[in-house]
């Protein structure tokens, strides 16, 4: 089931997130984005169409884009293996299926600067 959430947003300006978009392309090949969200939730409609213009435009294989809906009661596939509690949120895992990191909800940043901050920090300085 795809999310209507994860359509990328049209206006979205890339240009303006060069450094995100960089970050996020030199592991296009290497990580596989888990992403739960809801058509439902507003902080999904909010945040999620930026995040998935962000992954065309650093070209995340589809493949390594994986979108899991979650019911009003946030239940869904594999919520309790990844004991995620709030919507959206984002898991990214290496290869071997290690989590590298995480975006939750409360984040004050938009789900694509944090995770690029935060691979930034976790695989350019491993």
């Amino acid at each position: 089931m795809t999310l209507e959430t994860m359509r990328p947003n049209p206006t979205w300006d890339s240009a303006a997130y060069e450094d995100t978009v960089s970050t996020l392309a030199a592991h296009r090949e290497d990580l596989t984005y888990l992403v739960w969200g809801g058509d439902w939730c507003k902080d999904c409609r909010a945040l999620l169409p930026d995040f998935a213009a962000a992954l065309e435009a650093a070209e995340i294989p589809d493949g390594r884009i994986e979108e899991l809906a979650v019911d009003t009661d946030k239940q869904g596939p594999k919520v309790d293996e990844y004991d995620v509690e709030y919507i959206p949120t984002v898991v990214v895992l290496d290869d071997d299926g290690t989590e590298v990191t995480r975006f939750v909800e409360s984040e004050s940043l938009p789900p694509s600067v944090y995770l690029a901050e935060q691979l930034e920090s976790a695989l350019e300085t491993a």
